[in-house]
């Protein structure tokens, strides 16, 4: 089975100037936690998750240790949330993301995704997003081709 065969292609997409704000509504009225950012017609260009947004929040390592001196105020981390939101896209996007072709196999397609612990990749033709592939796509189509079969 081919990732054509099974990918979602109706896209959700940002753009590079798009405020974080804006993705992470995209993201909530979706339900998913990434979006493809394109340029152009559709030129594929980055990927934002909901981690790309919640990162800029997070302590450093040295920032967990609690003591009086070096404690971090995670309180005043959650008032940060807002300015994180006003931020660009293409400030916290990850840029050049790993993609799958639309005649790849799908086993070859969730080979890659488990090795980044990705749970959706971009599909890309010719340089164009195409389609977005997701674990559940895959298993959809795994599904029920094998329910067909037998």
């Amino acid at each position: 089975m081919l990732v054509h065969e099974v990918m979602s292609t109706g896209l959700v997409t940002a753009r590079k100037t798009d405020t974080v704000r804006s993705v992470v509504v995209k993201m909530m009225n979706r339900n998913c936690g990434a979006i493809p950012v394109v340029e152009g017609e559709a030129r594929l260009i980055g990927m934002v998750t909901l981690r790309d947004v919640l990162l800029p929040l997070y302590p450093n390592l040295g920032d967990y240790i609690h003591d009086n001196v070096h404690s971090r105020d995670f309180v005043e981390m959650e008032e940060g949330y807002p300015e994180a939101l006003g931020r660009k896209v293409e400030e916290i996007m990850s840029r050049n993301p790993l993609t799958v072709a639309p005649h790849d196999p799908i086993l070859e397609a969730a080979s890659y995704m488990g090795l980044k612990n990705f749970r959706r990749i971009p599909v890309v033709d010719k340089g164009l997003l195409v389609g977005m592939l997701s674990i559940g796509d895959i298993n959809r189509g795994l599904f029920f081709e094998k329910a067909m079969r037998g």
